[in-house]
């Protein structure tokens, strides 16, 4: 038996919060939209993270980069009501020592419904395109 299960929607506004709430600079504000046992390979480490804390971690990082950030391409791969698959190309402009840069990235991330009924992220692999 198949169900199908559409969570294009999901992925849009879960994306769309997720990048809001690189704006306020705040990982602690990030790290709850990732599961407990998260599992968490992010674009600008070679670190492999787990859980909220590893998430926390990266994110002190990350956000003092101000990041601002776009997808560009994607796909919504539903598994069933609870969990998707979400992945594509994101681009985030980033401060360095040159003023701001582009880092173009692609990203996977199994999202999952919680027994509150919220989306947290259960699984996070994003590294920098090759040119």
């Amino acid at each position: 038996m198949s169900e199908d299960f559409n969570h294009a929607s999901d992925a849009k506004v879960n994306m769309d919060n997720w990048l809001k709430t690189l704006s306020t600079k705040d990982p602690e504000q990030v790290a709850v939209l990732y599961t407990e046992d998260a599992t968490f390979l992010p674009t600008v480490s070679g670190d492999f993270k787990r859980g909220q804390e590893g998430a926390k971690d990266y994110f002190v990082h990350f956000l003092a980069k101000n990041p601002s950030g776009e997808v560009v391409d994607e796909v919504v791969a539903p598994i069933n009501e609870n969990s998707y698959l979400h992945s594509g190309m994101y681009n985030f402009e980033l401060d360095s020592e040159d003023g701001r840069v582009v880092v173009k990235a692609r990203f996977t991330y199994l999202w999952l419904k919680d027994e509150s009924g919220a989306w947290k992220i259960s699984h996070h692999h994003s590294s920098m395109r090759p040119e």
